[in-house]
């Protein structure tokens, strides 16, 4: 048995190590330069499409993939239990939990990355701590100071006009998120709904700040497996 992880995030980090003594193979999309090792055999760059998805599984003789790539991979979660579904290989999604709201906080749910314009006054200062790849989504928001967040350097201009990248690398305690925000008269931080302690330290400095959070919905879980712990993971993965 070959199991395949798909990673990418902090937990799959934890379980590809806890996967250690199991044949196990991990990939990641590539999507940040440089990313830090895996306890696994790890590929980079994904596979080419579903057809190139399909071959891999074929040549590299998986029996089993375990999916903790973002919660909003949704692309590729989906590709991956079609295409797992129609071969016959067990598939499984680690779907942390999401946030819930807290005592002080002050949260705007919202659909996707246009409907941020429609909460954010012009001249406002707003923080993306969404990433760079739904960056586009975002472009109505001319006429207010954009913020984006990222790992790496850019490589390109901002696409749009009133944007700027600011590059730093996780984690970040909540007394950092409190001195940018500040630093940088933050007045709305946008933020998806990821779950997960390490990144949570934004949300509990915006708490403090009284910084209203627009955060983007997830879409609905999907209609196969899914496992809400590192735990429940690996649990899987040995009973295989």
């Amino acid at each position: 048995m070959t199991l395949l992880l798909l990673a990418g995030t902090g937990d799959a980090r934890r379980i590809a190590q806890g996967l250690v003594g199991i044949d196990a193979v991990a990939s990641l999309a590539g999507a940040t330069r440089d990313p830090e090792p895996l306890a696994l055999p790890t590929g980079s760059g994904g596979f080419g499409g579903e057809k190139g998805f399909r071959q891999y599984l074929a040549k590299a003789g998986i029996s089993a993939v375990l999916d903790a790539t973002h919660p909003y991979a949704y692309r590729i979660t989906t590709r991956t239990a079609r295409v797992c579904a129609d071969i016959g290989l067990p598939f499984v999604q680690f779907l942390r939990p999401g946030w819930t709201a807290e005592a002080g906080d002050h949260w705007i749910e919202i659909a996707g990355e246009e409907d941020a314009a429609a909460h954010i006054p012009h001249g406002a200062t707003v923080f993306l701590g969404t990433g760079r790849q739904s960056l586009r989504g975002f472009a109505n928001l001319a006429g207010r100071r954009v913020i984006c967040r990222q790992i790496d350097p850019p490589d390109a201009p901002f696409p749009f006009e009133g944007g700027e990248f600011l590059v730093g690398r996780p984690p970040f305690s909540v007394a950092d998120e409190v001195a940018l925000f500040t630093r940088l008269a933050v007045d709305f931080l946008v933020v998806k709904n990821a779950g997960g302690t390490a990144s949570r330290t934004k949300l509990t400095a915006a708490r403090q700040l009284n910084i209203p959070v627009l955060m983007i919905a997830r879409q609905p879980a999907g209609d196969w497996p899914t496992v809400d712990s590192v735990d429940a993971a690996l649990d899987w993965a040995r009973a295989l």
